[in-house]
């Protein structure tokens, strides 16, 4: 007979959780703490801190899509895609994002974090193994660690220790996860010699391209189809829809029996209301604009590679950006914090990512370049960034 348990004294109802008053002072003390800024109408801050990469979030094309599908359709979907949420309006999204890109079928979740979470889990389990790039963002590692699969972390941008963990597994089925530009440094997975050794291994090839689509590539279809990767029959590529298209959701897109298995298994699909009628309508409306108009997607590749120069010059150490996204490391959590906030004073609002978003555990800024920055916006940038940054963030 087991032995009871240790007894504990009833704690008081106000004190149930106290404990997370100790959590909170604990991360203070490591500038670790978090502080929502909420924008207002009509704030004339200069905005890098957003993924709004091509400018469309305000575009009135896309906002009045978004403002006329909800007086049609209401302001959400009612239900999950399986209970009654599923709309015309999903549908043609995904048709339109597969012919995009060139995969055989698509599927849209109500955020880019479920997209990824449904993903992950579907398509391993406690039979597969997953091999995982270190610096994948938060989504995915969660992906990964309710998959209940083996799952070996590798090191940052690296074929060949990929190809190491995969000829080592235990498992027979095996699933490479990785981001097509890397949401923290902006810098790019080499996706080719991934996929090469995905065959060479009998692997599947799931990769994050939220930071990718629309600015890489032909047209903006994205950091997989400029790989060449988009109808393989081995590759899996999830989309934010939040990002480039300036609405909000997530998708997948693959092989057609891939996106079939996740309707019937992803529960971020099946058991979550489905994404509401404005944002899908954003998302299509965007695109449609991203089709008449791609020179924007060059135009935010430009705009972070000017960036990355200008703050270069200025002596400060900067990521190198494959996409939208250029990061530049602080000496602290604390110091990165301040940096932002004196940047913000200055009207130019940055991204301020701290542990545990930042595998490394290195602070960094995230400047988030855009498509309608225009030249004397970058200079107004960098010499902000530059005029604030604290000691010890010079090269």
């Amino acid at each position: 007979m087991n032995a009871p348990g240790p007894a504990f004294p009833a704690t008081p109802p106000d004190q149930v959780f106290d404990w997370l008053d100790t959590e909170a002072g604990k991360r203070s003390r490591v500038g670790l703490d978090h502080r929502p800024h909420h924008r207002r109408p009509g704030d004339d801050e200069l905005d890098l801190a957003g993924e709004d990469y091509l400018g469309l979030a305000r575009d009135k094309r896309v906002a009045g899509a978004a403002a006329a599908a909800a007086l049609r359709w209401g302001a959400g979907a009612s239900g999950s895609r399986l209970l009654g949420g599923s709309l015309e309006l999903h549908a043609e999204l995904e048709h339109e994002l597969a012919r995009f890109v060139g995969a055989q079928a698509a599927v849209v979740f109500p955020a880019g974090f479920t997209a990824n979470l449904g993903a992950v889990t579907a398509l391993s389990g406690a039979e597969s193994a997953i091999v995982t790039d270190k610096h994948v963002q938060p989504s995915l590692v969660d992906g990964c660690r309710l998959s209940r699969a083996d799952v070996a972390a590798v090191a940052h941008a690296d074929a060949p220790a990929v190809g190491h963990a995969l000829a080592t597994r235990r498992k027979r089925r095996a699933l490479v996860v990785t981001e097509a530009v890397f949401a923290v440094d902006g810098d790019a997975a080499p996706l080719s010699r991934l996929h090469e050794v995905c065959r060479e291994h009998g692997a599947a090839l799931l990769v994050d391209d939220g930071h990718g689509f629309g600015v890489l590539g032909d047209g903006g279809r994205g950091g997989v189809h400029d790989a060449g990767l988009s109808a393989q029959p081995d590759v899996v590529t999830t989309l934010s829809l939040s990002a480039a298209l300036g609405a909000q959701g997530g998708a997948v897109l693959g092989p057609r029996r891939v996106v079939r298995h996740l309707v019937d298994v992803a529960r971020g699909f099946g058991f979550d209301a489905a994404l509401a009628p404005g944002s899908a309508a954003a998302a299509l409306a965007a695109l449609g604009v991203l089709k008449e108009e791609p020179h924007l997607a060059a135009k935010a590749v430009d705009a972070a590679q000017n960036l990355a120069h200008g703050l270069r010059d200025a002596g400060l150490t900067t990521s190198s950006p494959a996409g939208p996204i250029v990061s530049l490391p602080a000496p602290s959590a604390q110091a990165a914090t301040a940096w932002a906030d004196a940047c913000a004073g200055h009207g130019v609002r940055v991204g301020c990512v701290r542990p545990p978003a930042v595998p490394d555990g290195v602070a960094r800024l995230r400047l988030a370049a855009r498509a309608t920055l225009s030249e004397s916006d970058v200079d107004r940038v960098v010499k902000v960034v530059a005029e604030t940054a604290p000691r010890g963030a010079r090269s």
